[in-house]
């Protein structure tokens, strides 16, 4: 049965109940049910084709389940109004995987886009806002660059910003270490930490990669392109270390078993 357990002592920030997701009458997912603790960092992991980036657009609104549910915080989002939709998705955030910056504003317009579109802020308000959440980010100062100026570790991170910019209560990350050395990669990882400890922030990230998954991950969900669904759930060092099935065990243990020691 494809059922993540929510933990026990938190309400659910999102809830999923038989979620059938595909692309022009093509199923990739089935029957997919987990839900999300508030202020929880959720990976969802597995093999490439198995379903990770259809489940986060439709998690996000970009596709609409062919069948069942997605609600956040007990508000309905996939079967909701027009109106209601639009007022959900002001409370999340998203970080694209390379950072999905307009190239021909600089960082300060490009943080600037959501609060001119969603706010009745001033310009002062707003270029207040962006300097504090460029600030968050580690990137101070670099209002005025254009994305081509700074790293492609400094575009994640402006684009992070821009996903703050509305101090969501949830914010997804699709494949956020992609294309990142593992040094920037574990300063992006604790970045996450940090903006879920200091805000209480709700986190789900798309990733295959062991180590932001071992290092910063409370519980996983593991989907399977075959099943078309989860196969296991739980800490990842737990399943690592004890799962009965070795599709998880592989994924989990590959390129360096010490990964998986509790």
């Amino acid at each position: 049965m494809n059922v993540a357990p929510l933990p026990p002592t938190a309400p659910p920030a999102i809830e999923v109940e038989k979620l059938r997701g595909g692309y022009d009458g093509d199923v990739i997912l089935d029957n997919v049910s987990f839900r999300v603790a508030a202020g929880e960092i959720f990976f969802v992991i597995g093999g490439s084709g198995c379903g990770k980036s259809t489940l986060l657009r439709h998690l996000v609104g970009l596709n609409h389940p062919l069948a069942g549910t997605v609600k956040f915080f007990g508000r309905p989002f996939s079967d909701a109004t027009l109106a209601d939709r639009h007022a959900l998705l002001k409370t999340f955030g998203m970080l694209f995987q390379g950072g999905a910056l307009w190239s021909s504003l600089t960082l300060r317009q490009n943080i600037a886009l959501p609060l001119e579109h969603y706010t009745p802020l001033t310009r002062r308000e707003i270029d207040d806002i962006v300097r504090l959440k460029l600030a968050q980010v580690g990137l101070a100062g670099f209002e005025d660059y254009y994305p081509a100026e700074i790293s492609g570790g400094m575009r994640k991170r402006a684009g992070l910003a821009r996903a703050l910019a509305l101090d969501p209560e949830i914010v997804f990350f699709d494949e956020p270490s992609a294309g990142l050395d593992p040094v920037t990669s574990r300063k992006l990882d604790e970045l996450i930490l940090h903006i879920r400890d200091t805000f209480g922030t709700t986190i789900v990230v798309v990733s295959h990669e062991l180590a932001s998954i071992f290092d910063i991950a409370d519980r996983v969900i593991m989907l399977d392109r075959a099943e078309k669904g989860i196969i296991a759930t739980g800490r990842p060092r737990e399943l690592a270390a004890h799962s009965p099935d070795p599709r998880v065990k592989e994924f989990l243990r590959r390129g360096s078993k010490q990964s998986a020691e509790p």
